[in-house]
């Protein structure tokens, strides 16, 4: 729908239309879950501006996408830093960032497609890697790493596979909910929990360890496990 034609603004009201603009592009995003349907001529018409006053905020339909989606990465950030306290060692806290990535998701399943929605271009790419979520998240990572339980390399490749986890089971549990999932979140935890400490696991094992090779070696602990009893608190 075409919103009235909007008077003027006042001098020095530029931020406030650009943050009209990039509403306005977010919710056409959410209501439609496509970026090709979402045109400037119809972002103009919800704001109630012309083409041109979009042009003088944004150079092109791709830059005003990116600012729509940059917007939710960093509710995203805001949610997930209010889940850890910064005093907790860091793979508890890497623990709890995924769990708050999913809660996010399930809580706002509209700005969360928005965030995910298919990208063609490198641009979108980097920002991903530069939200602050990404990078609080990386962060976490490599005081992991100063900790011992995680091999020292590029933070960056773990990320990308334990987002690829919280990914996985978010987008799930949103496109099948009526599956028999049980608790959401306590599925989403024992996900995280496999992502997480199978890697740990892989790299205790070494990289030339064979698949066959890690299943005999995790039969024998269980075996051993189921003799011993559960260990000790």
């Amino acid at each position: 729908m075409t919103g009235a034609p909007r008077p003027r603004s006042p001098r020095g009201a530029g931020g406030r239309l650009r943050a009209e603009i990039i509403t306005a592009a977010r919710e056409l995003l959410e209501s439609t879950g496509s970026v090709e349907a979402v045109s400037i001529r119809a972002v103009a018409g919800v704001v109630g501006v012309s083409a041109p006053s979009i042009y003088r905020h944004f150079a092109d339909k791709d830059a005003l996408i990116e600012a729509a989606v940059a917007e939710v990465f960093e509710a995203l950030n805001t949610a997930m830093q209010a889940a850890v306290d910064p005093a907790d060692p860091p793979t508890l806290r890497l623990h709890r960032l995924g769990l708050a990535y999913v809660r996010f998701a399930l809580d706002h399943p509209e700005q969360y497609r928005l965030a995910t929605i298919p990208t063609t271009h490198r641009a979108a790419v980097d920002m991903v890697l530069t939200s602050g979520a990404f990078r609080y998240f990386a962060a976490t990572v490599e005081e992991a790493m100063d900790d011992g339980l995680i091999d020292r390399a590029d933070p960056t490749p773990l990320v990308l596979e334990l987002w690829a986890a919280a990914h996985g089971i978010a987008s799930l549990l949103l496109a099948k909910p009526f599956l028999p999932w049980g608790d959401p979140m306590a599925v989403a935890e024992r996900v995280l929990d496999a992502a997480c400490f199978g890697h740990v696991v892989t790299e205790l094992m070494g990289p030339e360890t064979t698949p066959a090779e890690m299943t005999q070696w995790v039969m024998e602990l269980r075996a051993r496990t189921r003799e011993s009893g559960p260990p000790a608190d």
